[in-house]
């Protein structure tokens, strides 16, 4: 079973800076299965998770808006492990910060089956 264990979340004051972790367990990387895209969401209480960066692959990344500039993700695709070093922090970066991978597997037909999985979530707060 597919595992992501996040680390390194805490309280920060507003323009500090913190490092969140991920690493995946319970897959093999092989020719008939693997990880797409791993990446980072956060979610607020009575709000949807959001999207905060996302690293494919090939290495190609993606960040919300407002992060671009101050966070930057990073991937060990030996480790199947993921950063997201987040700097200038503001209070509206506060938010339990979620792991997703996108874990992709061959059938015996061929197709390749695409699920995805989701940590427990770390809680990251900054305060003015």
């Amino acid at each position: 079973q597919v595992q992501l264990a996040e680390s390194g979340g805490g309280l920060v004051q507003a323009g500090g800076s913190l490092r969140v972790s991920c690493v995946a367990s319970g897959i093999s990387v092989s020719a008939s299965t693997g990880i797409s895209s791993m990446g980072w969401y956060r979610q607020v209480p009575g709000e949807q998770r959001e999207l905060v960066a996302l690293i494919a692959d090939d290495g190609s990344v993606k960040y919300k808006d407002s992060v671009k500039g101050r966070f930057t993700i990073s991937r060990d695709r030996a480790k199947n492990t993921i950063h997201l070093q987040m700097n200038n922090l503001k209070p509206e970066d506060t938010a339990v910060y979620y792991c997703y991978g996108d874990v992709w597997e061959k059938r015996d037909d061929g197709r390749l089956q695409s699920t995805g999985f989701w940590g427990q979530g770390t809680q990251s707060a900054f305060s003015s």
